[in-house]
C-alpha cells in the first residue's frame, strides 16, 4: 500500500481499496464454488440452470426507489473500514464520515465531509506509524474543516458529491445486475449479482472488480427490505482474488424521509484547502 492510495475513492471506492485491506488484514480467506451466469438464467455448481426469480428481482428494484428521494441515512462497512452519513436532497446537503484502517494499521485516516450546495468541506485526521510520511502533511491543516474549490472537485468521487446521483452505494445499479435471487424469509432475499459493470455504483472499486475476473459475473449477496418494502440492507460477499482476501461489504439504509440537513461547519473551524489536500486525493 502506498501512502497516497489509501484515500482513493471516498466512501466505498476508498473504503474497499485492496491495498488497505491488505494492510489491515481484514477479510477471510477461501471461497466456495461460484455459480456462473448464463443468458437464460444462472448455472449452479451442479450445472443445473436456475432462472432469475423475476418477481423477487422486481421487488428489490422497487425497494431502491425510496433512495432516489434523497432523504435517508446510510452506513457502509467492509475491509476493516466504515462510512456513515446522511443525504438530504431537500436542502441539497449531505454529510459523510469515513474511517479507513485502525490503530493496528500503518496508516489510518478519518474524513468528515460536508456538502451544502454550493459549498463543500472536509476535515482530515491521520493516525498510524506512516502518518508523518503523507506527502505535504505539514500543510494539511489537520483538525480544521478545509473549504473545497468546486472547480477542483467537480466529478471527483473522492471529495465531490453528485446531487443527481444521491446514493453513495449505488444499490440500484447493483440490483439491476442480479442474475439469480430467491426469497429466504419475510423481507429477506439471497442470490447472485453480476458486478462486472458495477464500478459506477460506488460500493465496489473498479480495481477490485477487475481482480475478480470471471468471478465478478456471479457474486453472492443477501438483502433485506423494511415493512414498507424499502431497501434496508444489502450485503455483497466478495470472493478472494489474487492477494486480496474474501470480504463482506455491508450497506444499510434507515430513516427514510426523516434525515436532517447537514450543518455547515462553524466559521472559526474553516480554512481554505491547500494544494496538498487535492494532491492527496489524486
Amino acid at each position: 500500500m502506498t501512502v497516497r492510495r489509501i484515500s482513493a475513492g471516498l466512501v466505498a471506492a476508498a473504503l474497499f481499496t485492496p491495498g488497505l485491506v491488505a494492510c489491515t488484514g481484514a477479510g477471510t480467506t477461501g471461497t466456495g464454488a461460484s455459480p456462473t451466469a448464463t443468458a437464460s438464467g444462472t448455472a449452479t455448481a451442479t450445472g443445473t440452470v436456475a432462472p432469475v426469480a423475476g418477481d423477487a428481482k422486481q421487488e428489490l428494484l422497487a425497494s431502491t426507489e425510496a433512495i432516489r428521494t434523497g432523504n435517508f441515512r446510510f452506513t457502509m462497512t467492509g475491509g476493516g473500514s466504515t462510512a456513515e452519513g446522511q443525504v438530504h436532497e431537500p436542502s441539497q446537503s449531505a454529510r459523510i464520515r469515513v474511517s479507513l484502517g485502525d490503530a493496528s494499521s500503518d496508516l489510518s485516516m478519518t474524513l468528515d465531509v460536508i456538502h451544502h450546495r454550493p459549498d463543500s468541506w472536509v476535515k482530515v485526521d491521520l493516525g498510524g506509524r506512516a502518518a508523518g510520511k503523507v506527502p505535504g502533511v505539514e500543510a494539511l491543516n489537520l483538525g480544521k474543516y478545509q473549504h473545497l474549490d468546486q472547480n477542483r472537485i467537480k466529478g471527483d468521487r473522492n471529495l465531490g458529491f453528485d446531487f443527481d446521483r444521491l446514493d453513495p452505494a449505488g444499490s440500484e445499479v447493483l440490483t439491476r445486475g442480479i442474475t439469480e435471487v430467491r426469497r429466504t424469509g419475510e423481507g429477506a432475499y439471497a442470490g447472485t449479482i453480476d458486478v462486472s459493470e458495477a464500478a459506477e455504483a460506488g460500493s465496489l472499486d473498479a480495481s477490485m472488480i477487475a481482480a475478480l475476473g470471471a468471478q465478478a459475473k456471479s457474486v453472492p449477496f443477501t438483502a433485506k427490505v423494511d415493512p414498507q418494502g424499502r431497501l434496508s440492507e444489502l450485503v455483497i460477499q466478495v470472493p478472494a482474488s489474487g492477494q486480496t482476501a474474501a470480504q463482506e461489504i455491508r450497506v444499510t439504509y434507515s430513516d427514510y424521509g426523516n434525515a436532517t440537513a447537514a450543518q455547515k461547519p462553524p466559521a472559526d473551524q474553516v480554512v481554505e484547502a491547500p494544494p496538498e489536500l487535492y494532491r492527496l486525493f489524486d
